[in-house]
């Protein structure tokens, strides 16, 4: 187990861990003039546009205007390559959870980040990782089994959004991701391991476990370890299999550790102190635990009026793409089954569900396929969608940090978003825990069903 305790800092020890290439993009026009040598001749492979045999992708291909109190990802000395997977998918400013850790975790140090979902963490640790990996390439064959960068996130669904992301930003280069979590094939994913190069691996503690300790997949090599959302992997009891996880890989003076969580319990400061090496602090926590961009409001409803309220709440809301929070699976198959009933194009995602269709599922909401999901916790919070207009809390979270991610589902990228909750007699006691979690007062309305 690693040391707990870590030495006073030295001039040596809060160095970075690996030097980063020097820039050698011309800063401006007089520079390029002057013979400073372009990105495609010096530090940057040529990047081919795919548009013609011959052509080459470079920088000047993706304008971004220079703007006042914005980081241009231009202005971070990235890969080319990255830059160009960047520029694919639409991005050209850092938020600000990017803006603040990337200048930090380029240079090769460990991060702890505080930010809440939606705030763009997921690029800002697979573009520090993967720049790292392009720009400091294996010296040597590897068995594929060999991790070189570990990712352990808390859901299935999560697991898979990471994934997804990191497969785009990894488009114009060689880099390979393999991903490992529960209810989906084991031989499958075993198959991968064997056959494909596990140059970053997404995974679940518990499938991670299973296939590190039969030794199908080696953490004694990864270069770099992400921990997302490590106080929802403590409230669900993944931090014994985590440890263990973490003891197999490299000690953290040989490793670059990132660690992210939207809150920073007293378990979680301790063993985030414990896993990284002299760590830089970032938070991009708004002084106000939820987002602005949120119209919140509280139905104070009688139980037997949860349910016409609902109803009547999503057929005035037309279209709108709308998130139904649970606390039970029972609660949401009973809600999928009374929506299904009553004509309206929805979709469940629990732990009961078979973990295929959850992932079927999920894309057809994305795609506007499916228009109302009905889900627990722990299946919402790896739900990262946008343009999600409505969230519905049918009934209040037992965990007050639970409505904060739970609303959290819409409002993103600086849209806005309205959440509904509904409070009866069951459950109202806690409101004011709520309200004091997110530091301010929720409006409250008493409903009744208008519809008869």
């Amino acid at each position: 187990m690693e040391n707990q305790i870590q030495e006073a800092p030295s001039e040596i020890s809060t160095k970075p861990k690996r030097t980063r290439r020097p820039n050698k993009r011309p800063r401006n026009n007089d520079e390029a003039q002057n013979g400073v040598q372009s990105n495609t001749q010096v530090g940057h492979e040529a990047v081919t546009t795919g548009s013609g045999k011959n052509a080459i992708w470079s920088i000047e291909d993706f304008p971004v205007a220079k703007v006042d109190g914005k980081l241009r990802f231009h202005d971070l000395n990235l890969p080319d390559r990255v830059i160009k997977s960047i520029a694919e998918m639409g991005f050209e400013y850092c938020s600000e959870i990017q803006a603040e850790t990337l200048p930090m975790t380029l240079l090769g140090y460990d991060i702890i980040g505080q930010a809440q979902t939606g705030t763009g963490k997921t690029a800002a640790f697979l573009i520090a990782m993967i720049s790292d990996f392009l720009d400091y390439p294996l010296e040597e064959k590897r068995p594929n089994n060999f991790a070189r960068g570990l990712i352990i996130a808390p859901t299935r669904e999560l697991a898979i959004q990471i994934a997804d992301e990191a497969v785009k930003l990894t488009s114009n280069c060689h880099l390979n991701v393999v991903t490992l979590v529960g209810g989906l094939s084991y031989e499958k994913q075993k198959i991968a391991l064997e056959t494909e190069n596990v140059d970053i691996l997404v995974a679940t503690p518990g499938r991670l476990l299973d296939f590190a300790r039969s030794r199908k997949v080696q953490l004694g090599k990864v270069e770099c370890l992400v921990l997302d959302e490590a106080d929802r992997m403590l409230s669900m009891g993944f931090i014994p299999d985590v440890k263990s996880i973490i003891r197999m890989t490299p000690h953290k003076e040989l490793r670059q550790t990132m660690l992210f969580s939207a809150t920073f319990p007293k378990d979680i400061q301790a063993l985030a102190q414990q896993w990284t090496y002299f760590p830089k602090e970032v938070s991009v926590v708004p002084k106000e635990a939820t987002n602005q961009n949120i119209d919140q409001v509280i139905y104070t409803v009688e139980a037997d009026q949860k349910w016409p309220v609902l109803k009547q709440l999503i057929n005035e809301n037309g279209g709108q793409r709308t998130i139904i929070f649970a606390n039970r699976r029972d609660e949401t198959r009973d809600l999928y089954e009374r929506l299904r009933k009553a004509n309206i194009n929805c979709a469940i995602l629990s732990g009961e569900v078979a973990q295929d269709k959850r992932v079927k599922t999920l894309n057809n909401f994305k795609e506007g396929i499916i228009q109302v999901l009905v889900a627990t916790d722990v299946a919402g919070r790896g739900i990262h969608v946008d343009n999600v207009e409505l969230v519905v809390n049918y009934s209040l979270p037992e965990d007050p940090e639970d409505y904060v991610h739970r609303i959290g589902r819409t409002g993103r990228g600086g849209e806005t978003g309205k959440s509904v909750s509904f409070a009866s007699e069951d459950d109202a006691f806690m409101i004011p825990e709520i309200e004091r979690v997110v530091g301010e007062s929720i409006r409250c309305e008493y409903m009744v069903d208008t519809s008869l």
